[in-house]
């Protein structure tokens, strides 16, 4: 709770922040500062400051095109963000271009701008595969592991199939943290991201140790992150998203870090390429996950 009352004091610390022209900021100083995650199923460390992963390949090329339209090389300064503090963090002006995995909603919406969504998330649940446990049902009297600042367990909650379960929550610092609690035997379930429960399965020491319930909790747009109410930085960095969609770098850059072997252990996430990706590259838009949600 304290960190909850932290991160909306904070928020409002910086509401009062005047729009910023970007373009012109990172013109001047010749740097753009990128948020990047330490565990994320699409921004990663691999150590020794070196982000990795699906949104930072993204990132990197629209940082490119940002360089053509300024007229200069751009330094990318690195700043790891939290899913507490991204938000906050991208207001305050810290973060340019926050290049996580953060959800796309008409609550975030209200404080900060989203790029054209790059991917669309499930939401599901991590349990390890000797655990008995094949259901949202199963979870009864359990303890539920998800990270700090996320959603994840309260999408969990809503879910009609957890009508009547009643389970434990714990928290982790990070997804990293979060996958931990799971391994170590400190929660009996991880609720979160479906790329992020893979990648940090496929990356663990025994991947065949867990698994992934078939039950998919929501359907979320993820979206790069930036301030609100800058409209010039959003439509160049909206450019170059879809152009990369209609190059089919896009597509590339997918199989790279889903089909292929990844760092630092060279496995495979194996997540191919969904129908609701394929459907938002089809008509790019930064809609938020309500609008999903009413689809269905």
């Amino acid at each position: 709770m304290k960190k909850v009352l932290f991160v909306a004091a904070l928020l409002a610390s910086v509401s009062a922040v005047h729009a910023e022209d970007t373009l012109k900021k990172i013109k001047d100083s010749g740097v753009i500062t990128m948020g990047v995650r330490e565990s994320s199923g699409l921004s990663y460390t691999i150590g020794d400051g070196k982000y990795v992963g699906y949104h930072i390949d993204v990132c990197t090329k629209v940082v490119s095109d940002l360089e053509k339209l300024v007229g200069r090389k751009l330094e990318i300064k690195y700043q790891p963000v939290t899913s507490a503090n991204r938000i906050p963090l991208t207001v305050n002006g810290t973060v340019d271009l926050e290049c996580g995995s953060t959800t796309n909603n008409l609550a975030r919406q209200r404080d900060v701008a989203f790029a054209v969504t790059t991917y669309v998330e499930e939401v599901r649940i991590a349990v390890k595969a000797n655990s008995g446990i094949n259901s949202i049902a199963q979870l009864n009297g359990k303890t539920v592991a998800t990270t700090t600042g996320t959603t994840s367990v309260q999408t969990l909650r809503k879910h009609e199939r957890a009508a009547g379960a009643d389970f434990k929550e714990v928290f982790g610092k990070d997804h990293a943290d979060s996958f931990l609690l799971l391994a170590s035997g400190r929660a009996d379930a991880f609720v979160m991201d479906g790329s992020i429960l893979a990648k940090n399965i496929a990356t663990s020491k025994n991947p065949a140790e867990f698994k992934i319930l078939g039950d998919v909790l929501s359907v979320e747009p993820i979206g790069i992150m930036m301030r609100k109410d800058d409209p010039a930085f959003k439509k160049a960095v909206d450019d170059s998203i879809k152009a990369q969609i209609k190059s089919g770098e896009m597509a590339k850059t997918y199989d790279k870090w889903f089909m292929q072997p990844i760092p630092p252990t060279n496995t495979k996430v194996g997540l191919p390429l969904s129908q609701a990706i394929k459907d938002a590259w089809a008509n790019p838009n930064d809609k938020p996950m309500e609008d999903y949600a009413a689809k269905k």
